[in-house]
């Protein structure tokens, strides 16, 4: 009897993801996994797909380095779903064989490693941005429980093209001047190699519609400057259902340059962030298991709907 490979019950590195990326492809030799892109510190831009349907849908995770608890989500959704197919057996009540014909989904689970690393590892003495970084986080070397952006200080999901003048308007509200642990939107759309290269995978894509998660709040975002098309609400409606979790509106700086807004504005189809888990970041991997009970449906409803 085959063991799992996606350990749900540790921290979830950089270098996990690459060890499980490398097994999961072994075990299930139909997983197309890529390298999409670069981060500050030369890490792969992972992307997995899976299914050659014409129905292109794309979901990612980890763009906040406290957040990382989204990679082992996604990851494990990409393990569950490789072995049903691989079986030919249904996850609830879905047909993995049938989403295959139908959709092509593709997942990068990890927008931000650099900065994962950085909350989960600490900070090493031959980092290239050492003594910014202590600078940027207050003078303290614990980056454990604050840091959401990149190793650059810049915050990815304030980094895409949608609002983004509002965004750098607000940071004064904010108290925000430079980069720093959240919310500074870099210097110009699009100024990170990660957000870039997330954006340029969306554009040769193409997809239908597409899932960024987050943690926490248990709540999906739907809208963007009430520019989601028609469908988006209902087809939020129906995660809703799903998942167990209400469907809300941003507000403030929050409402400003994320990646389902860029989508929503450029692509005018369903975009959605998901917020998942309870409490307050990071949410510890004690609550994995109930984190991603809520939201296996809700990714495979995300792939046909």
């Amino acid at each position: 009897m085959n063991l799992d490979i996606v350990d749900t019950t540790r921290d979830y590195t950089y270098e996990a993801l690459e060890k499980d990326l490398k097994s999961l492809k072994k075990r299930y030799p139909f997983i197309e996994v890529s390298i999409s892109g670069k981060s500050v510190l030369d890490k792969n831009l992972y992307s997995v797909k899976l299914g050659n349907g014409p129905n292109k849908v794309f979901f990612n995770g980890s763009h906040h380095a406290i957040e990382w608890i989204t990679t082992p989500l996604l990851m494990k959704f990409i393990e569950n779903f490789s072995k049903a197919y691989s079986k030919n057996k249904t996850i609830r009540g879905y047909n993995p064989r049938d989403i295959y014909k139908k959709s092509t989904i593709y997942i990068m689970p990890m927008v931000n490693p650099d900065g994962v690393d950085l909350v989960l590892n600490g900070l090493s003495q031959d980092n290239p941005y050492y003594n910014d970084l202590i600078k940027w986080n207050n003078s303290s070397t614990d980056f454990s429980k604050t840091w959401s952006a990149n190793i650059r200080g810049v915050d990815l999901n304030h980094n895409y093209d949608a609002s983004w003048e509002l965004s750098k308007e607000a940071e004064a509200l904010y108290g925000i001047t430079g980069p720093g642990p959240t919310r500074y939107s870099g210097e110009y759309p699009e100024s990170e190699p990660e957000s870039k290269s997330v954006a340029e995978f969306t554009r040769s894509i193409n997809p239908k519609l597409v899932l960024a998660y987050h943690s926490q709040g248990e709540v999906i975002y739907w809208n963007y400057m009430n520019m989601a098309p028609p469908q988006a609400k209902n087809i939020g409606q129906s995660f809703s259902k799903v998942s167990g979790y209400p469907l809300d509106e941003p507000y403030g700086i929050t409402s400003y340059s994320g990646y389902k807004d860029w989508f929503i504005k450029d692509y005018k189809r369903p975009g959605y962030t998901i917020e998942v888990g309870k409490g307050v970041n990071p949410l510890p991997i004690s609550q994995f298991d109930k984190i991603y009970n809520d939201n296996e449906e809700l990714l495979l409803l995300a792939s046909v709907i």
